[in-house]
């Protein structure tokens, strides 16, 4: 049987962040397919925690494999995972995503943010009633502007949480280096150990600052690969900080679940709005 294609026919609106969302969220997408069929799609490992709220067929979506019967995700949120999201719809799919940035994700969540690492959970069990109503009002509404309108104003009751000076600096001077920063020199910058730095990485944002540091130099090896520079993968792994291609391709094979000739032919044959919405690179 042949692989399933990514999907063809759908609408999608976007919309980036307003100032008052600024550090909050990196967009909040509205998606519906339009023609039926057996859909797949495969976003690399994002440094974003979205929110997805659901208007039609559950998606079938597992973490680091493919997935299957028992993988349906209708409203849920999910943490951040060092690996492959892989996705499957069936042509009547219907959603709004929220994609907040690693902060902003702390923010909204609070500490609970930690227990979506590596998950996707049921929205009910992440924001209880307020998350239902949510659902509600959103599905009693059609227009993309609007359910935009909603989704603001219910993050912006929500976000009052804040993460600590240090983290937040921590993890803005990581994202600005592509994680390319000494991990120790960044401890030592702001008077901590490294050991307790990733500690309060852990409880704050849910993953350690050396796991953010690869996913944010793989994300720089992607983005210096779609830009047409033409550097060949040698040099792509150079400018990204590697220690040589091989060391390159063996972060793509785990961040993406393939070599990185093998994800350029796919990303050539994706639509790209596809592209876009599921790589976002959250620098807040």
């Amino acid at each position: 049987m042949a692989e399933p294609a990514s999907p063809h026919a759908f609408d999608l609106a976007q919309r980036l962040p307003s100032p008052r969302m600024a550090g909050l969220i990196v967009r909040i997408t509205g998606y519906r397919e339009t023609a039926t069929g057996r859909f797949a799609q495969r976003q690399t490992a994002p440094l974003i925690v979205p929110l997805i709220i659901s208007f039609g067929s559950p998606f079938l979506i597992a973490l680091s494999r493919e997935p299957g019967a028992a993988d349906r995700q209708l409203s849920f949120a999910a943490g951040l995972h060092a690996g492959p999201v892989y996705i499957e719809s069936d042509g009547r799919a219907a959603c709004v995503q929220v994609d907040f940035t690693p902060l902003g994700a702390y923010g909204f969540f609070g500490g609970a943010v930690t227990d979506l690492v590596g998950r996707m959970v049921d929205i009910d069990d992440v924001l209880g009633h307020d998350g239902r109503r949510l659902r509600e009002q959103l599905g009693a509404v059609t227009c993309w502007q609007r359910r935009f309108d909603l989704i603001e104003a219910f993050v912006l009751r929500r976000a009052g949480h804040m993460p600590s000076p240090e983290v937040a600096f921590a993890y803005r001077k990581l994202a600005r280096s592509a994680g390319a920063i000494s991990i120790t020199a960044l401890a030592d910058e702001i008077g901590w150990s490294r050991k307790h730095l990733a500690g309060r990485f852990r409880s704050e944002l849910g993953l350690a600052p050396k796991s953010l540091a690869r996913m944010m130099r793989f994300h720089r090896a992607s983005r210096l690969a779609q830009s047409g520079a033409a550097l060949g993968w040698a040099g792509i792994a150079a400018e990204s900080g590697y220690a040589d291609q091989a060391h390159l391709a063996r972060e793509f094979v785990e961040f993406a679940g393939e070599p990185p000739t093998a994800w350029a032919r796919r990303r050539a044959l994706t639509d790209r709005r596809l592209v876009h919405a599921g790589d976002g690179l959250a620098d807040w």
